[in-house]
This record gives structure tokens, sequence and C-alpha cells, in this order.
């Protein structure tokens, strides 16, 4: 686990500054690319700390619904590239959560590439993670975390991963999942995913199995917590 500097971080270092949050929620976001093991990092995060605690947020459930497209047009969009997920949306949510309010999760069925009509309601709690890829390559999000952690993974790792996702969870055939990362994965992961680690304040190599790292986080988040009261 390291530590980078962020210039145009524009909240303190919460490393350092941890009495600049008292009394109001501390958020902290998750990135790293697909198939990194963020999501596993985010569990053991929560495993960690009282149920009541913390609220989580996840970028993929952002995604924008295009009902005018076909299924077929629907799954050629670039999904790792910024413009794909309706982040706005998702900073609205987190300033409400900040001040106090409850809100709409949208749900994403990634079968057939739309949001569903259900939503998830989700509290304001003392702690709030964001995770998602692109989570701290985008200004409007970054700016409202407290603390910034990139997981950091090698690739022949994160593809695995993500073929073993797609295939078993998401009805994709493998044929489809080399195609994608080929052509928008990868490109994407160079151009906008693997950049936003600079803007980190904590780097996790190897993901959910770097035990030290977790547990320092989870010792960490604990105190801030007890701290802002």
């Amino acid at each position: 686990m390291g530590r980078t500097p962020d210039s145009a971080a524009s909240r303190p270092d919460p490393i350092i500054a941890e009495a600049s949050f008292s009394g109001r929620p501390l958020v902290v976001g998750v990135a790293g690319g697909s198939g990194s093991g963020k999501t596993t990092v985010v569990r053991r995060l929560l495993e960690g700390l009282e149920p009541t605690s913390a609220s989580l947020l996840h970028h993929d459930s952002y995604y924008r619904d295009n009902p005018q497209l076909t299924l077929e047009q629907r799954a050629a969009i670039n999904y790792d590239h910024p413009d794909s997920l309706e982040t706005s949306l998702m900073a609205e949510h987190l300033r409400a959560l900040l001040a106090g309010q409850s809100v709409e999760v949208p749900r994403y069925d990634f079968t057939v590439h739309r949001r569903m009509t259900e939503t998830r309601r989700v509290d304001p709690r003392p702690l709030i993670i964001i995770d998602g890829i692109l989570v701290l390559a985008e200004p409007e999000l970054r700016d409202l975390m407290d603390i910034r952690v990139f997981v950091d993974t090698d690739s022949d790792i994160r593809f695995i991963r993500r073929l073993g996702r797609d295939t078993k969870k998401r009805g994709r055939t493998v044929e489809s999942v080399v195609r994608q990362y080929q052509q928008t994965v990868r490109p994407m992961h160079l151009e906008f995913v693997a950049p936003s680690r600079r803007h980190a304040h904590i780097i996790v190599p190897e993901g959910g199995k770097n035990d030290v790292a977790i547990e320092m986080l989870v010792a960490r988040l604990r105190y801030l917590v007890a701290r802002s009261g």
C-alpha cells in the first residue's frame, strides 16, 4: 500500500487533516481496472465496519438508459468510456447523502443493457463508499471524496477475472468478452483508468488479497468514523 500526491485535490488530505470532516459523512472512493478486485476490497471494508456505519454507491448503477436503441445497438456501446455513465446523477445523489437525504439509486440489467424499473434506496450514513473503474477519473466525483483508493492488479489477472464474471453472471460468450476487451476495455483502461491512479491517496496492490492494506484501511476508517461523532 502506498500514497501518491494529488495537487488538484480540493479537500485536505484525510490521512493528515482528520479533524476536517468532523460532524459530516466521510466519502471514500475505490477505483481500479475492470477485474482488479475493487468489489472484494469494498466487501472486505464493509465486513470490517459496523453494519450501520456505511452506505455504498456503485458507479455502474448509473449507466445511461437507451430505450430508443435496439439490443444489438445497445450491446455495441462503449461501456468503458466515461460518456456511457450518468456521472452527474451519481454526484447529485452523493451530495444529497452528504446533506443527510436518502436517494433512489438506479438498478441496471447488464444482460439487456437497460435500467430496471426498480430502484435501490440508499440512506445517509457516517461513511459513504463509492466504487467504479472511473470514479477517480471524474473530477465531479473526485472533488467530493475524502479518501481516494486505487486497486492495482496485473492486466492478465484482471482479464481472467472479467472473463469469468461476464460469462457466468452476465450471460456473455467468451468470444464477445474477448472482443470487447480488445476493442474497448483495454484502450479505455489505458486512456482513462490507469492515469487516474495518480489521484489516489492510497494504492492497494493485488486487490482483496492484500490483507495488510485492507486491515490498515479498515482500522483507519473505524477511527475516522468514530471521530466524526
